[in-house]
């Protein structure tokens, strides 16, 4: 059964208002796409269709002065009297009216003078014109002698008035179709975010079996594969942990179970004052392991806190080196390994905190320690990161233990990936020491680096930053 996480409170439902639901936020989208697209199809139609009705009169209109200029031609030229009458009457049934200009006069007032001096002068006449004070539409003739017609038709006005009322049956059928797209789309769109939430909420429960589908379109399939590696990670992240407080467990119950054995043994007198000083110090040795993994636990805990304790200073890491290896030697001596120590004869500066560099190096070698075997090389070189003092420093662990795979040096500080794998087949740590060593590497600026050694094992290279105060002079 996986374990919750730890400090998660349940998830508190949001209540839905109007305008923030996703629902709401397509269906009013829409709809408003929907009424700025038959209000600005209206804007544009209907001057569109102002002018092409004004066209159309226009040309009617000039269509209607050349047939009564011919009849008017017809008249002069034969000496005929023409029905003028009748064609005045069939011409105001259309609303048109009509102005004959003889010998430069016009019949009846009203028309503008320019209009009868062109018509006059021989000139047709066509456009717009104010004709008692009316906008209308004017077709003028001209025929020979001064003589011509001019029929005006009122201008078409009122369009507008007539378009608005009829907008509203369009307005409300693009309203209606926006609720309906709207709809649909927020249900198409919702679902799967609503699936995510749901899976999200029974995460957060500590199920880590939970799995979305993944659908198009690609950003909801982005969403849903993001959410499964999440449930992923969090399961193989949670395993991992668990794995790492059975080691620690493990790691904290040996030196345990020894002291206990032997105060028991104090206790009940099985001991005497000859064995008394043997099992102090063994006591006292067990103690101090414990003491170890106390503090590492304690340092790997505040590693990433901002109060975490650092003193970086300017540091001869051969010096930091040599002192090690005194201490070193005597230990893998009596572990039966071949302990070498590599230093060059001249400094080798750094710019980092003494303490944890050498908390950092005795991690590195207990773990060498632990899993090396009899006989094998345990090696702890320094060298200068490169041929100046801006290069830095490096120190090196290596051993002719069981080594790491290409894998292995993925997860090597990882806390707990390497005591899961090798669990049962190999001596192997519970992976805190490792992970302390590069938490506190990084936390200095610098960086480590697992490999293969030559000498069959592993390799930890830890490369530190120079002194900048060495840099700037040295510039």
């Amino acid at each position: 059964m996986a374990l919750p996480l730890v400090g998660t409170r349940p998830v508190t439902p949001v209540r839905s208002r109007f305008g923030r639901t996703l629902t709401a936020r397509a269906v009013l989208v829409t709809c408003a796409v929907a009424l700025v697209s038959v209000l600005g199809t209206t804007v544009v139609a209907v001057p569109l269709a102002i002018r092409t009705a004004e066209r159309q009169a226009q040309d009617a209109l000039a269509a209607q002065a050349r047939l009564t200029a011919e009849m008017l031609r017809v008249r002069l030229n034969r000496g005929r009297p023409a029905d003028e009458d009748r064609l005045l009457r069939l011409l105001r049934n259309q609303d048109i009216e009509a102005y004959l200009v003889e010998g430069g006069t016009v019949d009846r007032p009203g028309l503008p003078p320019q209009v009868v001096e062109r018509i006059a002068t021989g000139r047709n006449v066509s456009g717009r014109r104010l004709v008692d004070g009316r906008p209308v539409l004017v077709e003028g003739r001209a025929l020979p002698g001064g003589n011509g017609v001019v029929l005006t038709r009122p201008r078409t006005t009122g369009l507008w008035r007539q378009v608005v009322p009829s907008i509203w049956l369009p307005l409300l059928a693009g309203l209606a179709a926006g609720v309906a797209a709207g709809s649909l789309l927020a249900r198409r769109l919702a679902r799967p975010i609503r699936q995510a939430a749901t899976a999200a909420t029974r995460l957060s429960a500590g199920d880590r079996a939970v799995r979305v589908p993944v659908e198009p379109p690609n950003e909801v399939a982005e969403l849903a594969s993001a959410l499964n590696g999440l449930a992923a990670a969090l399961a193989t992240s949670e395993g991992r942990q668990r794995e790492f407080l059975l080691s620690v467990s493990h790691e904290l119950r040996t030196p345990l179970t020894a002291v206990r054995g032997y105060a028991e043994a104090l206790a009940d007198g099985v001991l005497g004052p000859a064995e008394a000083a043997q099992t102090g110090r063994t006591v006292l040795a067990e103690a101090e392991h414990l003491d170890r993994l106390v503090s590492d636990l304690l340092a790997l805990a505040r590693l990433e806190a901002a109060d975490f304790a650092l003193d970086p200073v300017p540091v001869d890491l051969a010096e930091l080196v040599t002192a090690a290896a005194r201490t070193w030697s005597g230990r893998c001596a009596a572990a039966g390994l071949e302990f070498r120590a590599e230093v060059p004869e001249q400094p080798v500066p750094a710019y980092t905190d003494p303490g944890r560099i050498r908390q950092v190096v005795d991690g590195l070698l207990e773990n060498a320690l632990r899993v090396v075997p009899p006989g094998a090389p345990v090696v702890l070189a320094v060298r200068p990161a490169g041929p100046g003092p801006a290069a830095g420093g490096i120190v090196e662990v290596r051993d002719g233990g069981p080594g790491f795979t290409d894998d292995d040096l993925a997860v090597a500080f990882e806390r707990g990936a390497l005591h899961q794998r090798y669990r049962g087949i190999r001596k192997v740590g519970s992976g805190l020491g490792l992970a302390l060593a590069a938490g506190l590497v990084r936390r200095l600026g610098g960086t480590i680096t697992p490999g293969h050694a030559p000498e069959g094992g592993a390799v930890f290279t830890v490369l530190l930053p120079p002194d900048p105060y060495r840099t700037r002079t040295s510039a």
